[in-house]
């Protein structure tokens, strides 16, 4: 908590040698209406603040008093003074009406404003959560990452300095034989850029390929973030629907655009992997457009029924696609670290966006994954969590199909780390109500209509669809939560 008295006028602190009682007093008593200090938070001790402001301590006390008389604290011996619960009522009493201010954005602010809302991502009290995106912590490999990082900050280097904006010259010569060995991805050092998260990735390839006139595809359904942050640059984006094998490739004929954006791997959310034919027919729109491809591989190490199918980057030869990885799927989205593999004639510009939005990812955490990739650490650890999730996707199918058989259809269970579950007795409407039925059960669930343009998801999701993901749960946690699923569509159903 800032222990620091700060003028409500000013917006700035420091020492203030002339300040008096007074003035103490009514800054501290503004902070505790203004709700700086909540009911039942510590002030500063009077030694403290006085310290803190250059005032005797004898000032200070003075203003506690009027304080603690007037009922905003509480003062006991010994012990740093509390804001009082009386505090409600003077803030109640002393409401009054506010001036309205409006509120002056850029065009990309007002872009991000008017943009629907986000889910709450805060810790939730609920028995079992089908949220997608999430890992088990138990998966984490805690001890080989916790010797990675001490070796790391063991380290010491010659001088403390900003680093290359790249990314760490070891983790990307790491990551050059990762990316060959897991995708067959064959890349210079030079076009690895590392990010933190895919989403800066994303961040940096909208800043630098797209203009407000512009058009970008992006399928659709879609990565819903991936969505916005293209659309944030004024681009409007052009959704092409997807089936069992991702994108309808063939829908690109007539479409004419800057940029592309893809999941061939996994497609997100419906799980489909794009057939080599539709891949080259995207490739070769991509050249005739002068267009850039991104290719999302988010999940690609998660295969379970099926054969990899080359990635963009390899057919291509590099040079309309953008290859983005990340390592969010396999340690943990905790760890900020993505990368992306960029033309050559691009590498100059991501290396100086990155270093304009953040200098550099922190460089401790990349020594770590370097030192984990290079001693094959990272990829047992890998092939350990595909074996794990191949066995909660088995878990999650069979407690699907005995709790709900022909009633519902699955898509996307041949890799990944989710499935989406399709209820084919459950109109759309019913969406809402069975989210909020399965919540107050305790149970998390997560449809799958909001990730389709919006425009459209009416047409598109005519039935209830939901995005269930598995990777952070115990065997024991998907059928409890089967089975709340299955207790909450009988309340929905005469």
């Amino acid at each position: 908590m800032n222990e620091m008295v700060q003028s409500p006028n000013s917006g700035s602190a420091g020492r203030s040698h002339g300040m008096g009682s007074r003035q103490i007093y009514e800054a501290l008593r503004d902070q505790i209406l203004g709700g700086v200090y909540e009911t039942g938070s510590q002030l500063p001790s009077s030694r403290g603040l006085a310290n803190e402001v250059g005032v005797s301590r004898t000032t200070v006390t003075i203003a506690y008093e009027q304080l603690a008389a007037e009922g905003f604290i509480e003062v006991q011996q010994g012990a740093r003074p509390r804001v009082a619960s009386s505090v409600l009522d003077h803030n109640s009493s002393s409401a009054s009406p506010k001036r309205v201010v409006s509120v002056r954005l850029s065009a990309y602010g007002e872009r991000l404003r008017t943009s629907p809302p986000w889910p709450d991502y805060l810790p939730n009290a609920l028995k079992v959560d089908f949220r997608y995106g999430d890992l088990a912590p138990s998966d984490f490999p805690t001890l080989i990452w916790k010797r990675a990082m001490n070796a790391a900050m063991a380290q010491r280097p010659a001088r403390l300095a900003y680093d290359d904006p790249r990314g760490s010259r070891r983790l990307r010569q790491a990551l050059q034989g990762y990316l060959w060995r897991a995708r067959t991805v064959s890349c210079n050092i030079e076009q690895i850029i590392v990010v933190n998260g895919s989403q800066q990735g994303l961040d940096l390839a909208a800043r630098l390929l797209l203009d407000p006139a512009d058009r970008f595809v992006i399928e659709d359904p879609c990565y819903r973030m991936a969505r916005q942050v293209f659309a944030s640059t004024g681009a409007t984006p052009v959704p092409v629907d997807v089936d069992a094998d991702g994108m309808k490739t063939a829908l690109l004929a007539e479409v004419e655009a800057r940029l592309a954006y893809v999941t061939p791997s996994h497609q997100f959310p419906l799980g489909g992997v794009m057939p080599i034919a539709r891949r080259h027919q995207l490739l070769e729109w991509a050249r005739h457009e002068d267009a850039y491809v991104i290719e999302d591989d988010y999940d690609s190490e998660y295969r379970y029924d099926i054969n990899p199918v080359p990635p963009l980057h390899r057919l291509d030869g590099g040079s309309n696609v953008i290859y983005l990885g990340t390592i969010s799927k396999t340690l943990s989205p905790m760890l900020r670290i993505g990368y992306l593999v960029v033309p050559l004639d691009l590498r100059e510009a991501f290396a100086t966006a990155k270093q304009l939005v953040d200098r550099h990812s922190p460089v401790a955490e990349q020594e770590a994954l370097a030192s984990l990739i290079e001693s094959g650490s990272y990829e047992s650890h890998v092939r350990r969590v595909r074996r794990l999730n191949g066995e909660r996707r088995k878990t999650l199918l069979s407690a699907l199909q005995r709790n709900f058989g022909n009633r519902i259809a699955i898509e996307g269970v041949d890799a990944g780390l989710h499935v989406v579950v399709w209820f084919n007795d459950l109109p759309h409407p019913l969406e809402a109500p069975l989210i909020e039925t399965a919540r107050l059960a305790g149970l998390g669930l997560h449809p799958v209509s909001p990730l389709y343009n919006r425009q459209e998801n009416q047409s598109r999701a005519d039935r209830v669809g939901l995005v269930m993901g598995y990777s952070a749960l115990s065997p024991r946690q998907i059928d409890n939560g089967v089975r709340l699923l299955r207790k909450a569509v009988k309340q929905l159903q005469p």
